[in-house]
């Protein structure tokens, strides 16, 4: 290898120039292999870059620089060559040397664009294509990117030089060169995106702070963009339709945005993002928004033909996306949809195109209310076994939401629509859009083992679910705007509206009670849930209402299919395949069943539905054949004990048949301690029942439309892989139907919303002092990280405090920990020049994070005093070679800028909890997940506080109690605070928290707070000490042992050092010193007593005589009984109650202060 590089060198400082272009080719060949090329790197700089060269060498040495790592001292060489060719009477040349730009390091390029301005624009003006469209490419990736809008921010001259270069790019898009024109659009296009999605750009490789000037900024870029597209809409068109087929896509999407910005009016956002005081686009005439939609228009027709006459799938594509997207805009037409759509489904049925199929789904199902009603109907059996063949999870939940949204959109307009004395429209009920042939199989079929059902079944219950609350606010414009129109003139902003297609749903999900999931029950729990709140709503223990009682004609259908529906489900109860499901299905029938409308001729009938239900209970509680794999029996046997207590006291034969058959479980060797004196319990409440029976006992005759089987709502959690694979569901169903129905907005909208000082703007942190006060140079720096990418970028201010004027000096930064440079290099270097008394100079680093684990950066400051002078003969008279050592002059280190002066900083540290974010999560499933967790650590911290008792408790009551004043720093960490308990007083405190690591690991994080006052007090305020327990439990083990490494570290990471680490050992002498002095303190109290007389001695020695005589007595008669589940507590759950106790306190006192406030 050594030869062979060897060779290449040779090569490469030939001047044949086809020896040069094979030498790059082989180096490219051996880097693309993955061997370290940095020597052949260095020579190509040397012998290639910096010295005059062929456009076919420079070319490829450009690319091999791409495919390596280089020093600072190379990159100027770099630089310099560049400078050179800039002026090099050879365009092709001059190309090379500009399409390398994109790759200069971020610190560089302020610099580079200064100085070469004049140079850089002359290249838009050169005769030769090449050079012109290398320019235009170049210049659209560097002027969208962050950095570089950054570097606007502060430097005026700058942002008149970038504008005009946009200026320059948008005039090159009617260049008369295909292909400027082409990198022309494609350049504006992707200003566009950026602008748009908000994404930080990622070609920066740093993570960058938005500031109200940066948005500002590429605001008014983007509105000049728009107008000059807009004034020249014409003419663009016109010339892209003269470029070859496959570059016409890039021209479409910068045409569409501009004309759809100025015709749905977020023009005027932008303007107000970018503080523009230009009147040309606004707004109000009619002729004014007559012209903007004939801007749409000719776009439209300018795209449409392409759908027909076009083979190229990817183009077939892009032109009906975009069309969808102007079909939005206010006065879209649904022709233009429809179009779009059919040709993207022709794509499909051809099966081109396949690399998008997820993209074609999520096209059509996005756009779906933009199509005509009878459209929609018919492309609904079509998409379904679209969405089933779709092997990515989320696509396919993603698309299963927008297509249950638009079953129910078309169902309530629809039937609105009816109402409003419109014709009806065939097919357009629930039942009849999901009327087809395969999936009714899947429905019906007990065993299938398809998923896509469950799924199906799952997001049509949630959907209904989210139709039931509020709709979201109304946009002007949007793709939403006519989903949430719909919508809501379909409920007709009527709160109960929504239960008629819920109606429909429970009727076509009927048959999922008898499924067979392999234990899997979240599908059927979520059927059950509907079906009780439907249940509820509509009153079913009441029977159908009558029209003399106030009940329309609808709610007399609705209320009468619902009673169908319930005597339907209880003839599948024997059918019913899980076994978990057997009580859950029973709890939700007897709940609601109407009994009193059932006819007492078929009493003795085995098919009555009271007889059923009998022989289900029956079978449940004594049910001894399974295993706790399969059900759930004590809850199972719990809701039965429930469901016979509600049926015995509503109904006569139900309470006469109920009391035998808890007579003769309660009698049964099954039952344990517990469920007997439950049965005994039933029987004296249905027993008292019975006997008063013009009584009306309200907590059994009412209902609260709860559906208590939910796992959410179990104490017990089974940790089996059906559960775990419900959970999954769960979450996926959830996340598609809140982004669907609940999306969180874009930084863009919530910049709008919130006005231009949003919270959203972010400050930089605070910076960390590097150096000591002695040190010639003052470092400090700051963090920023971006968990999307898993990167922390590190940024320096180094200012030199000397009075020499540093010609250069060089930063280098380690890492150590879970860190790593982009480029695989051991550190960085970042070398910076003419250094000038107390004027600060910023550069920075960013590095990747691999796991999580403690890191840090290490920063060394290499600068050259006797850079570019003759340094022997300056010193070497005067300083021995032992005083060169002692002042870091190095032999070892000599370099041909001289000896350089070492200055070591102090080590950057990244805090742990900067590596979590904060996970979102209901205290119910958070104590359901704790146990759970199995890596565990704890340790003890204290701080003091100034005040106590009843200065601590009224302080609560304006703001913050002092007692908390060690933790106000966590309410900034990337933690969510799932719930917290206070105790009003100077007692304690718990807190709840939760966070996953950027990796997915889950951590829990549990506070105990409780004071104590110091013994030594003044008459004014007291201090006092609070203790804080920390305990930590984690998804996986290495998240603890990191942790616990350095619990000092961790604590000072979430409290910012208000916090001192205390050890156990310690914590248990205070904990012995505390009882020690508790005694002491007793037996003074004991011996303060006064002494007591002869008689009350004796009598006393009776009273405990007899009390003992009664004690053996008891004892005596609990041997007898036997074990009894009455039992005394122990210390641990009286302090539980009395927490509780507390709790309950402190909630009673916090209710009445809110009604003092109110009133």
């Amino acid at each position: 290898m050594d030869i062979l590089f060897a060779q290449i060198q040779a090569d490469l400082r030939s001047n044949d120039a086809l020896r040069q272009s094979s030498a790059l080719l082989q180096a490219l060949q051996q880097s693309a292999a993955g061997r370290d090329i940095s020597v052949i790197a260095k020579s190509a700089v040397e012998e290639i870059i910096a010295s005059p060269a062929s456009a076919v060498s420079k070319k490829l040495a450009f690319d091999l620089i791409r495919s390596t790592r280089l020093t600072a001292d190379l990159w100027e060489t770099v630089c310099s060559g560049i400078r050179n060719d800039l002026d090099f009477p050879d365009p092709d040349v001059t190309a090379a040397a500009v399409s390398i730009l994109a790759a200069i390091p971020s610190y560089r390029l302020s610099k580079l664009i200064i100085d070469w301005n004049k140079e850089i624009s002359a290249c838009f003006d050169s005769t030769s294509d090449n050079l012109r469209f290398s320019i235009t490419e170049t210049l659209g990736c560097i002027l969208a990117r962050d950095d570089l809008v950054t570097l606007c921010e502060n430097n005026t001259n700058l942002l008149d030089r970038v504008s005009l270069w946009w200026n320059r790019i948008a005039r090159n898009m009617l260049d008369k060169s295909d292909n400027v024109s082409k990198v022309a659009f494609e350049s504006i296009g992707k200003l566009f995106q950026e602008f748009e999605t908000k994404r930080m750009s990622r070609l920066a490789g740093d993570k960058l702070v938005d500031t109200e000037h940066s948005v500002a900024i590429r605001s008014k870029w983007v509105l000049s963009m728009i107008d000059s597209i807009c004034r020249k809409r014409n003419t663009l068109m016109s010339r892209s339709l003269i470029l070859p087929v496959e570059s016409f896509r890039a021209t479409i999407f910068p045409l569409v945005y501009a004309v759809k910005a100025v015709a749905s009016g977020s023009i005027e956002a932008i303007m107000k993002l970018s503080r523009s005081s230009k009147n040309g686009i606004k707004t109000t005439s009619d002729s004014e928004k007559a012209e903007r939609f004939v801007g749409v228009s000719d776009v439209v027709s300018h795209l449409a033909p392409f759908l027909e006459s076009s083979l190229d799938p990817v183009l077939i594509f892009e032109v009906a996306i975009n069309m969808l997207y102007l079909a939005d805009v206010p006065g879209g037409k649904p022709e233009w949809a429809s179009a779009s759509i059919i040709a993207i489904l022709t794509l499909w049925d051809r099966q081109e195109y396949s690399s998008a199929r997820e993209s074609i789904v999520r096209a059509v199902v996005t756009n779906l209310h933009l199509l005509h009603l009878s459209m929609q109907v018919s492309l609904f059996k079509k998409l379904l076994d679209m969405v089933r063949n779709l092997r990515a999870e989320s696509d396919r939940m993603h698309a299963l939401a927008c297509i249950c949204r638009t079953a129910l959109c078309v169902d309530l307009f629809a039937k609105e629509s009816v109402r409003r004395g419109q014709k009806p429209t065939a097919g357009t009920d629930i039942v009849s859009l999901f009327e087809d042939a395969r999936l009714k199989a899947d429905l019906n079929s007990v065993t299938a083992k398809s998923l896509f059902r469950e799924e199906l079944v799952s997001m049509l219950v949630e959907s209904c679910f989210q139709l039931s609350l509020p709709l979201p606010g109304q946009k002007n414009s949007g793709m939403e705007s006519r989903v949430i129109g719909a919508l809501a003139y379909g409920t007709g902003y009527g709160a109960l509206n929504w239960t008629e297609p819920g109606l429909e749903v429970v009727e076509v999900c009927r048959p999922c009670v008898k499924w067979d999931c392999d234990g899997r029950t979240y599908a059927i729990d979520c059927y059950l849930k509907l079906l009780v709140r439907l249940c509820h709503i509509y009153d079913t223990r009441g029977g159908v209402k009558r029209v003399k009682d106030g009940a329309s004609q609808d709610q007399i259908l609705n209320e009468t299919r619902l009673q169908n529906l319930q005597r339907e489900l209880v003839k599948d109860l024997p059918e019913v395949n899980t076994p978990r499901i057997s009580a859950r299905l029973l709890w939700a029938l007897a709940e609601h069943i109407n009994l009193d409308g059932l006819d007492p001729l078929l009493a003795d009938d085995p098919d009555d539905p009271l007889n059923i239900i009998l022989s289900n209970i029956h079978k449940i509680l004594f049910n001894t054949d399974s295993s706790a794999s399969t059900t759930n029996p004590l809850q199972d046997i719990q809701a039965v004990l429930l469901c016979a207590q509600r049926l015995g006291s509503r109904n006569p034969r139900a309470c006469q048949l109920l009391t035998k058959e808890l007579e003769e479980f309660r009698n049964s060797p099954s039952a344990d301690s517990v469920n007997k004196h439950q049965c005994r319990t039933i029987l004296n409440r249905i027993k008292y029942v019975q006997s008063h029976p013009d009584d009306k006992w309200a907590g059994v005759s009412e209902t609260r439309g709860d559906y208590p089987f939910s796992h959410h709502k179990l104490t017990v959690q089974f940790y089996d892989a059906s559960a775990a694979q419900d959970r999954k569901l769960e979450g996926l169903i959830h996340k598609a139907i809140l982004e669907l129905w609940r999306p969180n907005p874009n930084e863009l909208t919530q910049f709008l919303t919130k006005d231009i000082d949003s919270s959203l703007i972010k400050l930089p942190p605070r910076a960390n002092t590097l150096t000591g006060s002695s040190d010639p140079c003052y470092v400090e720096g700051y963090h920023l990280t971006d968990p999307n990418d898993g990167r922390i970028s590190l940024h320096l201010k180094v200012l030199s405090i000397t009075e020499i004027e540093l010609n250069r000096v060089d930063i280098r930064v380690g890492v150590t920990g879970g860190l790593y440079f982009m480029d695989a290099s051991p550190q960085a270097v970042r070398q910076l020049r003419a250094l000038n008394s107390q004027e600060p100079v910023l550069c920075s680093v960013t590095v990747g994070v691999s796991h999580f684990e403690r890191c840090s950066l290490w920063v060394q400051v290499l600068y050259y005093p006797f850079h570019w002078s003759d340094a022997p003969a300056d010193y070497k008279e005067y300083i021995s070679e032992e005083e060169y050592e002692t002042m870091g002059f190095k032999r070892s280190l000599m370099t041909e800028n001289g000896y350089p002066i070492i200055l070591r900083c102090q080590p950057y540290k990244i805090p742990l909890t900067e590596l979590l974010l904060p996970y979102k999560i209901s205290p119910v499933e958070y104590f359901r997940l704790w146990p759970s967790l199995p890596a565990i650590v704890e340790c003890t911290g204290t701080y003091s506080y100034e005040g106590s008792g009843f200065k601590a408790t009224a302080a609560q009551q304006y703001g913050e109690s002092p007692f908390l004043s060690g933790l106000k720093s966590l309410s900034s960490k990337p933690f969510h605070k799932v719930c917290s308990h206070v105790i009003r007083t100077v007692a304690g405190f718990q807190f709840c928290y939760a966070a996953k690591t950027w990796y997915g690991g889950f951590v829990g994080m549990m506070i105990f707070g409780s004071s104590e006052v110091s013994r030594n007090v003044d008459l004014g305020d007291e201090t006092t000490t609070m203790v804080c327990k920390f305990v930590v439990r984690a998804s996986d083990a290495s998240i603890t042992k990191e942790i616990s490494s350095d619990l000092q570290g961790w604590i000072d990471d979430l409290t910012d050092a208000n916090i001192q680490y205390m050890p156990e050992e310690e914590v248990k002498e205070a904990a012995a010193q505390r009882l020690k002095t508790s005694m002491e303190r007793i037996a003074l109290l004991k011996a303060a007593r006064p002494r007591k007389k002869p008689d009350e001695d004796k009598e006393e020695e009776e009273i405990n005589e007899d009390e003992k005589k009664k004690d053996e007595e008891n004892e005596g008669d609990e041997k007898n009984k036997g074990p009894s589940t009455l039992f005394k507590m122990t210390a641990e759950e009286v302090e539980h109650r009395a927490l509780q106790a507390a709790v309950l306190q402190e909630w009673h006192e916090l209710c009445k202060d809110t009604r003092t406030k109110v009133n």
